[in-house]
């Protein structure tokens, strides 16, 4: 999975855990008439290596239903004992031993490199200082500075919990434009672009649309609207895209 992809299901998943098989049942297709073509479904038992998110903790035993796919060669798909696995879940109501996936890929095979992956995204999401959910684009200004090719755009941008949170673009003559996201009121020497596969990346990649709207645009003269653009441009470039392999539902 992609950065995007891992961050879309662990946000919204309750619960997270670090699990090692104790026994996969495969069910027959009469115990479960409802899996997908071409997928097995099972039942799994497993305990629990390390509870990552979850309030209020986990039995040290658990279990769930997944669909697993056949191979290429359409070989049925298996669970081994003892496989170790990353579980993204919410809990079934009064049957505190019983999980249900947060998605029908919300089981991922167990590495160190994804677990660790998998920490990072909901310790920032838990901080203090998380980066918003944003919703859309507010106002956008442009100012040209006292040199020619000097210039700075502001982007304020509208989230979730109405916490202020804005890009900036700034233009000097014979240098790079260098752009930055502010989270606050201000915008001082010390905002910078976010780092590649950050939680703030995330939000912003993820969710930016390719071009401004019209009315983030209203208030500027079209000297000023083809400013704007261009350096939105900038800040859309140096976040790269937003890649997803996994189909979102």
């Amino acid at each position: 999975m992609t950065y995007a992809d891992l961050a879309d299901l662990a946000l919204e998943a309750p619960v997270a855990a670090h699990v090692r098989v104790e026994r996969a049942r495969a069910l027959s297709r009469r115990e479960a008439p409802t899996a997908p073509a071409g997928h097995r479904r099972f039942l799994i038992e497993a305990g629990v290596v390390a509870l990552i998110r979850g309030e209020g903790g986990l039995p040290e035993r658990v279990r769930w239903l997944v669909d697993l796919p056949d191979d290429a060669r359409g070989r049925r798909a298996r669970v081994a004992r003892r496989s170790e696995w990353l579980v993204l879940a919410t809990r079934v109501p009064g049957r505190p031993d019983e999980l249900r996936l947060a998605a029908p890929d919300g089981q991922i095979a167990f590495t160190a490199a994804a677990a660790e992956r998998l920490r990072s995204i909901l310790r920032e999401a838990a901080g203090p200082d998380a980066p918003p959910r944003i919703t859309g684009i507010g106002r956008a200004f442009h100012v040209p500075g006292s040199l020619p090719g000097e210039s700075e755009t502001q982007i304020f941008l509208l989230t979730e919990d109405n916490r202020p949170i804005s890009l900036s673009v700034l233009r000097r003559p014979g240098e790079r434009p260098r752009w930055a996201v502010a989270l606050g009121e201000m915008v001082d020497e010390a905002a910078a672009a976010p780092a590649a596969d950050s939680l703030l990346w995330y939000r912003l990649a993820c969710t930016l649309p390719p071009a401004l709207p019209a009315q983030s645009l209203r208030d500027a003269s079209s000297d000023e609207a083809r400013a704007i653009r261009a350096d939105y441009r900038v800040v859309s470039e140096g976040l790269g895209p937003c890649v997803r392999r996994r189909a979102r539902r």
